[in-house]
């Protein structure tokens, strides 16, 4: 169970955890936590995986130290990170600035982007980083934060500088972002579309100008993560407004175990509406695999 700590320090350490965005900043935090935890036996289990946590965080930093990874610790456990990477003046800051609540520096001056730009993304429920990286081709780029990230979006508005890109990256995980396309007639779309399926890309053409094709974006970021979204009720209630993210193929009793660690023995009943049920309000075993937008209710002893 958890415990309330009344410490308005704790509170602030805390708060500095969640929000932080490096290793190194998470790591302080942590420490600032577990120094000014309550010494009585309530709080062992906290502190007990407070220390695991910074413990894991620590081997986490030294790893990247010797691959030349960057630091950034990304989001928080629900959330993936996605990083946009491109030439000088591809539009990477005028899709972020479309997909998120980032407010960065749009100009047609080159090397504009001279540090990593963040912002929030929600596709379907799920919030996701997504981030700019200053163009690759400037001294300013910050390769280890490509390699570390879930996703990428190699955003380019001419087809030679598809190959030059990907051969920089190492991450396998990625999404074509044919920009520009407002300049094109409906023939040169098709041609380019056509190219890049033959090339056998995963790829969308948009205008960050006239926001042709950001919805079809929206939809391939979201099933670029191998990921399904599972809802939660209690009886009597409505459903969760926010999904559990589990891998495809989860059962009922990974996602009671995700809720709290030992919640699946307090489980008497549980029913089921969504795609993985015969019928809405199945009774289901803890051993039902869930599909993608199921909405899962338990009832406990």
């Amino acid at each position: 169970m958890p415990i309330n700590i009344n410490d308005p320090e704790y509170a602030k350490a805390e708060k500095e955890y969640y929000d932080s965005d490096s290793l190194e900043e998470k790591i302080n935090s942590l420490k600032k936590m577990i120094s000014l935890m309550p010494g009585h036996k309530g709080a062992e289990n906290l502190r007990a995986q407070l220390r695991t946590r910074l413990k894991k965080f620590q081997e986490q930093l030294t790893k990247n130290k010797k691959s030349g990874k960057s630091s950034k610790a990304g989001i928080k456990k629900e959330d993936m990170q996605i990083v946009l990477v491109g030439k000088t003046n591809s539009g990477k800051s005028s899709l972020i600035n479309i997909l998120t609540n980032a407010n960065p520096q749009i100009s047609e001056i080159k090397f504009t982007t001279k540090e990593p730009i963040i912002g929030m993304i929600n596709l379907e429920g799920i919030n996701m980083q997504l981030i700019e990286n200053p163009s690759i081709d400037s001294n300013y780029y910050d390769k280890g934060l490509s390699n570390s990230a879930d996703a990428i979006l190699i955003v380019v508005d001419k087809l030679e500088e598809i190959t030059e890109i990907k051969n920089k990256l190492s991450n396998n995980k990625q999404i074509i972002v044919l920009n520009k396309i407002d300049k094109l007639i409906d023939n040169e779309k098709r041609k380019l579309g056509a190219t890049l399926k033959s090339k056998k890309y995963n790829f969308v053409l948009i205008s960050t100008k006239t926001k042709e094709g950001i919805p079809e974006l929206k939809n391939k970021i979201f099933e670029s993560f191998d990921k399904i979204r599972i809802y939660t009720k209690e009886p009597g209630k409505n459903k969760s407004q926010k999904p559990i993210i589990m891998k495809p193929n989860s059962t009922v009793y990974d996602v009671a175990e995700k809720i709290l660690k030992g919640f699946s023995k307090t489980v008497s009943e549980t029913r089921i509406w969504g795609p993985s049920s015969k019928f809405s309000g199945q009774k289901i075993g803890l051993k039902h695999k869930l599909k993608d937008l199921d909405v899962v209710e338990f009832k406990t002893r």
